[in-house]
């Protein structure tokens, strides 16, 4: 077992949740957490150093404390969480890069757990019933947190090579749900009325946040693996989440779902990308045979169990409403108004 592992993102809410799990575990020495600003969440008995993995202090923290393990977690998924897009990209590529080349110079470092997304398949009609690891996106992504996974992971190869000896796991997680994180998508299902693009019924595949941070403990004690999925069993589509949740659903142009999307991000109800945009057109669907026969992990919670979790959590703090809501209006007349409002007037209807 690792005698000292260094956990970078540790401020956030899985990465706090992370090492609280690794202190429970008494075979497990010494816990490093690091991030730009301080935990407001207990970290167990992880000593907290405020350091940036955009800065060299990062190489020092690792080469001074013989750190022998590296867990990466501080891979931003939404711009607003990083101040904005550009501060984002740069977190999540530069601040790789600064991570993976401090790992790459100190000679203690001989395990690397990235938490990676399965993001980086991309989504478009074209794609399998069924990535596999050894798949590659149909359609790359183009922006957001899933063109920075991709760019991520490339960096970890690269590291593979220049030093073979350093043993590397990359997890490539469905789109994770529970019912305390917040994301995306927790967002966008927790919409008063949640837009569907019209004529599609997305395939989703989720992961429990228990079993995020599970599936992270248990590759502490694997040999490298390189990249596996991680995801529930069994898949639901957009509509059944949208039941599941007790809320109605209205159907859009899918040309028009951006702009919505654009709307609610301006009135603070949710923070989506492009990718995650494609991901509720067309959907995805993950093979866990390695997760389960390499990496010897079993999600406790299927995909539908892990967003029955999350939809018994958000019922009583629904989203108060959406753009263009006037009083005595209900949810669908919001949303309709809200559609009609990023839908290109024909010239018969001007």
């Amino acid at each position: 077992m690792p005698e000292t592992v260094l956990v970078a993102g540790v401020s956030r809410h899985l990465g706090g949740a992370f090492v609280r799990r690794l202190s429970r575990d008494e075979s497990i020495g010494r816990i490093i957490g690091v991030d730009v600003v301080p935990p407001r969440h207990g970290i167990g008995r992880a000593e907290f150093m405020r350091a940036d993995i955009r800065s060299p202090l990062i190489g020092r923290i690792i080469a001074g404390n013989d750190v022998d393990t590296v867990v990466h977690m501080g891979v931003i998924a939404t711009p607003r969480a990083g101040g904005g897009r550009a501060t984002q990209k740069e977190v999540n590529v530069i601040g790789t890069m600064q991570l993976l080349a401090a790992c790459q110079r100190a000679e203690s470092v001989t395990r690397l757990v990235v938490k990676s997304t399965a993001g980086v398949y991309g989504s478009s009609p074209r794609d399998p019933a069924m990535f596999t690891e050894d798949m590659s996106a149909q359609k790359m992504p183009s922006s957001g947190w899933a063109r920075d996974s991709v760019e991520v992971e490339g960096y970890v190869r690269g590291l593979s090579r220049r030093r073979p000896d350093i043993e590397i796991t990359t997890l490539r997680f469905a789109n994770v749900i529970g019912p305390r994180i917040r994301t995306a998508f927790t967002d966008h299902f927790s919409l008063p009325v949640i837009p569907i693009p019209l004529g599609y019924d997305a395939r989703l595949q989720f992961v429990h946040e228990d079993d995020c941070v599970g599936a992270l403990a248990q590759a502490l004690t694997v040999p490298g693996l390189g990249a596996v999925n991680v995801a529930g069993e069994g898949i639901i589509t957009a509509s059944q989440a949208a039941n599941i949740a007790g809320r109605p659903y209205v159907l859009v142009p899918r040309m028009t779902t951006s702009g919505i999307a654009d709307l609610a991000k301006r009135f603070g109800l949710i923070d989506i990308g492009s990718d995650q945009l494609d991901m509720l057109s067309f959907g995805r669907g993950l093979d866990t045979t390695r997760m389960r026969d390499a990496l010897g992990f079993e999600p406790a919670y299927t995909t539908r169990a892990a967003y029955e979790d999350f939809a018994r959590a958000t019922k009583g703090r629904v989203l108060d409403r959406l753009p263009f809501a006037q009083p005595g209006w209900s949810a669908v007349q919001a949303a309709q108004a809200a559609m009609r409002a990023v839908t290109p007037t024909t010239e018969s209807e001007k």
